[in-house]
Formats: structure tokens, sequence, C-alpha cells
């Protein structure tokens, strides 16, 4: 069975919501993309924790079958990160970002990983993903993640990292920031003419897009009655389609418009809960139940009923 890795952030998070607030929670973009694609797929980590770490946050990630054999441990804090959501969950303030030993952070891809086929490059900076990319051997789909930081502070450093991945998963307000343009299906062309073959534009609460090969996707949200931490949902997101495709070990427009649902499900089971708690306990059989509930909310005519339409 082929594998998957993901270079990204593992940090302890603060988290102030109408439930409460949850001090020093584990997150960070390589957690939450580790979690969901272990579901699917063999999973490695490469990250950085300060010291402080907890043993028993290690300890769930290995539970959860995910090699950690390339999380680096550095003396002092790990990358801390405080926010505070809106009371409705749509709007959130960041309050404090503490970078910790994350801000020394340069990966250092074990010689037992580089050959692993699927490569997720987790929201760090686009320098780091670059080292990262320089590290692996001949990687069939790289997909990487971004942000308006970058965007707006490295956009050369972020130019050079776009020009050698696979599939750029991005949200639609950066989308629009980087492309230059607002119409959202010109803004993804506008982002594969600067590398990436694949855009899947995630859009929160109204899905996401895909597009790939002048072909458009739309995939609904799942519509959740209890949203309890929207933290990490678009990592998990992302992590959840590179598990489907490595498990598929393919990559066509059929099996890229799965990998789009299932990580879809997969993001609605975790804002189901504080931190990766809800992602920690799902299992394969919840799964695969909201996959088919899925498949019957976007279903509206059958082959029958599309060929009378020819």
């Amino acid at each position: 069975m082929s594998s998957m890795l993901v270079v990204g952030s593992v940090a302890q998070d603060t988290i102030h919501n109408h439930l409460g607030t949850h001090p020093y929670v584990l997150g960070g973009s390589a957690t939450f993309a580790s979690l969901a694609g272990r579901l699917f797929a063999p999973t490695k980590l490469v990250g950085v924790v300060g010291d402080d770490f907890p043993a028993s946050a290690t300890q769930l990630l290995k539970d959860k079958g995910i090699d950690v054999s390339g999380l680096e441990v550095a003396p002092g804090k790990t990358f801390h990160w405080e926010g505070r959501y809106s009371p409705d969950l749509t709007s959130r303030e960041s309050i404090k970002t503490e970078l910790n030993v994350f801000a020394d952070f340069h990966p250092k891809i074990p010689a037992s990983h580089r050959n692993t086929p699927y490569l997720m490059l987790g929201n760090i900076h686009p320098d780091l993903q670059v080292e990262v990319l320089d590290q692996i051997e001949r990687p069939k789909l790289v997909i990487a993640d971004t942000m308006n930081f970058w965007i707006t502070g490295t956009p050369d450093r972020l130019a050079r990292m776009l020009a050698r991945i696979d599939l750029l998963v991005i949200n639609e307000e950066e989308a629009r920031q980087l492309a230059g343009v607002h119409n959202i299906a010109k803004a993804a062309k506008a982002l594969v003419a600067m590398g990436p073959k694949i855009v899947v534009i995630k859009r929160g609460e109204y899905g996401a897009l895909l597009f790939e090969n002048g072909t458009v996707f739309s995939a609904p949200a799942y519509p959740v009655e209890d949203v309890v931490d929207p933290t990490g949902a678009g990592d998990t997101f992302a992590g959840g389609m590179l598990g489907m495709l490595t498990a598929e070990d393919r990559v066509d427009s059929a099996s890229l418009r799965r990998a789009v649902i299932y990580g879809s499900v997969i993001a609605s089971f975790c804002v189901e809960g504080i931190s990766v708690s809800r992602l920690a306990s799902l299992t394969m059989s919840e799964v695969k139940s909201r996959y088919t509930a899925f498949a019957r909310l976007a279903h509206f005519a059958n082959d029958a009923e599309l060929a009378q339409l020819r």
C-alpha cells in the first residue's frame, strides 16, 4: 500500500469559544492532516515540538498508527496559538501566536521517508516547503497549503514553491488575493498558471470547488448541526483528500472528486469536537456512513435521466 507524508506545524492551542476556554490543546496543521489521512493509508508526520510537549499527545498520534519518527523534539516551548471565536463560530480573533521552537524549524526528512509517494506541505513558510521538496525523491503527488501572510509577505518565495507542486489547497479569500481577481473561476485559472495542475478552493460552510484539467466540480458542505470548534478543519480536509488518493494510489478526475468529498466528510466530523478529540475517535465506518449521506445530499439525476437530456 502507498503511504503519505505530512510536513507542517504541531502545536498547542488555547481556544476560547461559546463553551469556555480550552487551554493548551493539541493543534497544528500536520496534526490535523495526519489524523485525517491515517484513516485511509499509512501516514508519516514531520514537524517540531518543544520539550514541554506532553508525552500523552505523542502517544495519541502513535496509537492512531501515525509514524512520528520524524517529529523532532527541540529544547524550548512548543508552538502556541491562542484565539477567540465569535459566539456563532463564523469568525475568530488571533490573540497570541508564539512560534517558540517552530521559529528555527528546518524540516529534516528521515531517509526512510524520502521516497514517500504522496506528500502534503502544510501551511508553513514557502522556503520550508521548498526545503522539503528538495529532500523528497520523485513523489507522485504534492499537495500544498498556504495563507494570506505568505501571499503578502513572501510573494516571490511563494511563487517558487507553487511552480513545484501538483495541487494547491487554498481558501476562497486567499485564492482571490493570490490571483488578484475577484471572480473565483478566473482566480482558479490564474492559480493553475502559477504551477499547480489542480486547484481546490475551500469555501467553509459552502463546500469546496475542484478545478482540474479545464473542468469544475462543486462539492457541498455537510450540514453539521452541532459545530463546536472549527480549528483545523481546513487541514483535516486536505489530509483526508490526500489520504484517500494515497489509498487508491491514483490521481484522475474521478478519484479527485471522491477525494474532495471524503475530505469534506472528515472535516465535518472534525468541527464536532474540541481540538482533535473527534478526529481521534473517528472510525472508518462513520466516515463511510456520512460519505453515503453526502452522495444523497448532492444527487439529483441518475444516468438514465441524464441520457434523456442528450
